[in-house]
């Protein structure tokens, strides 16, 4: 699932077209399987909304797969605890 907000002033950043920021980022949540929820906070160029889009999902999803090594030999699951 994806929740894509984003307000892109240009149509196109150089030759790429902007809506396919939201096509490229649809194709990749149904393939990965994940609920994404894009949301731009602030900004007015659309070369760099898109940028901050793409560092902000790479920066989460690394945050999401690291290893706690407080729990280094469980397996990760939140069951009991929320």
């Amino acid at each position: 699932m994806l929740r894509y907000h984003l307000d892109l002033p240009t149509e196109k950043v150089g030759t790429f077209d902007t809506e396919l920021g939201e096509e490229f980022w649809l194709a990749f949540t149904r393939c990965a399987g994940m609920t994404l929820h894009l949301r731009q906070l602030d900004g007015t160029n659309s070369h760099h909304i898109l940028e901050g889009a793409f560092k902000s999902v790479a920066r989460s999803l690394r945050a999401a797969v690291a290893v706690d090594p407080a729990a280094r030999d469980e397996i990760p699951s939140t069951k009991g605890v929320l």
